[in-house]
């Protein structure tokens, strides 16, 4: 099968760039043949990217229009992942091929992007309206690239974006929280799939060995949304002796490095940036849990799958897709949401009871590897694609 991917970008940045770059890979192991038409480079891990993709058009050129790269490449299928430009998408939904397109997080529908309040920090459970206007004021949103302090959002062209979606043949996402909030937007729930975006990982990956360190982990973006301003206030709380590491880069860092110095946890949390993969096997292989402090509704939250993979146990708030893979008592503990005391005492439980923890943590192992798999997830794609396929060759005949 030919399938040419479309991203705003090329190269590596976050998890919608994690989770194209291992499928497509995968997905040319098989034998697929890949193309991918993109938006501008980060900078960063192109070699990688070259390797996986037969052919690389360039948005950012201006000499390749979708039209040019459908008709040079020749596709089979069309697999979207992030991208807001409406001409593009408006030109995809007119071609003759099918298109799929993975959510990956609140874009689409959502003009703040995290679908919660920055004020009051509620989570909105509303489809995108006028609303959104007012009283959200979702049009004017903060900018982080260096210019004016904010931008405008267009509520019109939001509109435009989700009636061209809505004419994909497929719209995948990672939980039913998300096809949940595709459906409130108005997509046809017979076009929406769930397959889950899980990583590969090795099944030898050795367990945690519980050290008496009694360490926790955080790892993602350091961001507002992540709450880890609101884990330092749930840690203040814990009576156990603890150490925490906080794995990740971004720009709320310097303000909860500030809050944990004032709340005088700075001998018992590290921030400690941006770590490597395989340096992150070492930090899960001492721990005791893994904290997942988010405040915003997680499409996904593939971290704590990561954690589980080590037979490591998660404490999480209840916000958005985690219940999907978090069973509270099972394989860890989900706490509602923003509630910092039973958060601390739930962390408390488990450095306190080692062997809780080991139970837990090896029934999350067993979660992962039998409703996480990847190579189950890439045959799920497969066989989406396929039926995509058959279905345009069938329609095209009669």
């Amino acid at each position: 099968m030919r399938i040419l991917f479309v991203h705003d970008r090329f190269g590596a940045m976050a998890g919608a760039e994690v989770n194209l770059l291992v499928t497509a890979r995968e997905l040319k192991n098989r034998g697929h043949s890949l193309a991918i038409l993109h938006g501008p480079s980060t900078g960063r891990a192109e070699a990688e990217w070259i390797r996986v993709f037969e052919k690389c058009y360039s948005l950012s050129s201006g000499n390749s229009s979708v039209a040019e790269v459908i008709r040079d490449f020749e596709p089979d299928a069309v697999y979207v992942h992030k991208m807001a430009d409406l001409s593009v998408l408006r030109d995809l939904a007119d071609s003759a091929v099918p298109v799929a397109r993975m959510v990956h997080d609140h874009d689409l529908y959502c003009l703040r992007s995290y679908k919660y309040s920055p004020f009051s920090r509620r989570i909105c459970t509303r489809a995108a309206g006028w609303h959104c206007v007012f009283p959200c004021g979702a049009v004017l949103a903060r900018d982080r690239s260096g210019g004016l302090p904010f931008k405008w959002m267009s509520f019109t062209a939001k509109r435009k974006e989700l009636r061209i979606n809505r004419k994909f043949n497929r719209m995948i996402v990672a939980t039913d929280y998300m096809k949940q909030e595709l459906l409130r937007n108005g997509f046809a729930p017979e076009r929406v799939e769930i397959h889950a975006p899980v990583p590969p990982a090795a099944d030898d990956a050795p367990p945690s060995n519980f050290s008496d360190r009694n360490l926790l982990i955080f790892a993602g973006q350091v961001i507002r949304g992540k709450g880890v301003d609101v884990l330092l206030e749930a840690l203040v709380q814990v009576s156990s002796k603890f150490e925490c590491v906080i794995l990740g880069e971004g720009h709320h860092r310097a303000h909860c490095e500030q809050l944990s110095q004032r709340l005088g946890l700075g001998s018992c949390v590290r921030f400690l940036g941006y770590v490597p993969p395989a340096a992150m096997a070492e930090f899960y292989g001492e721990a005791t849990l893994a904290v997942v402090s988010s405040v915003w509704p997680e499409p996904f939250g593939a971290v704590g799958l990561e954690a589980m993979r080590f037979g490591v146990p998660v404490v999480a708030f209840d916000a958005g897709g985690i219940r999907e893979w978090l069973s509270d008592g099972e394989n860890g503990f989900l706490v509602p949401w923003m509630d910092r005391r039973t958060f601390a005492q739930r962390v408390d439980q488990l450095l306190a009871d080692k062997a809780l923890a080991r139970r837990l943590g090896q029934n999350g192992r067993r979660i992962v590897r039998e409703r996480f798999a990847f190579e189950d997830y890439i045959d799920g794609l497969e066989q989406m694609f396929a039926r995509m396929v058959q279905r345009e060759q069938t329609a095209v005949a009669s």
